[in-house]
């Protein structure tokens, strides 16, 4: 399975997954996604140079399903149910 790195901004918090260029995006869909081990051991080590760099913290790497024609979304799922709410928000309706 693909993965995509994930982690918190450091500003803000919010949740970001980095993208091919190295900045960080609050869209999975903009992901840079590595198809082998040793592509999603690079893709960490820019992360944890972003970490270190005081951009991010606390970036991993999470196996996502990659994007589909037939799925519900064109944005990669995450395969671990925290991740996927990290990911598209809380799993209950919110008030309005």
């Amino acid at each position: 399975m693909p993965k995509i790195v994930i982690a918190n901004t450091l500003a803000d918090g919010f949740v970001a997954f980095m993208r091919e260029d190295g900045t960080w995006s609050p869209d999975i869909g903009h992901g840079a996604q590595a198809a082998t081990e040793a592509d999603a051991e690079r893709l960490l080590e820019r992360a944890l140079q972003a970490a270190a760099a005081n951009i991010v913290i606390d970036p991993y790497l999470i196996e996502v399903a990659p994007a589909s024609a037939d799925a519900d979304s064109d944005r990669p799922r995450p395969l671990e149910y925290r991740e996927y709410i990290r990911a598209f928000g809380p799993s209950v309706a919110i008030p309005t």
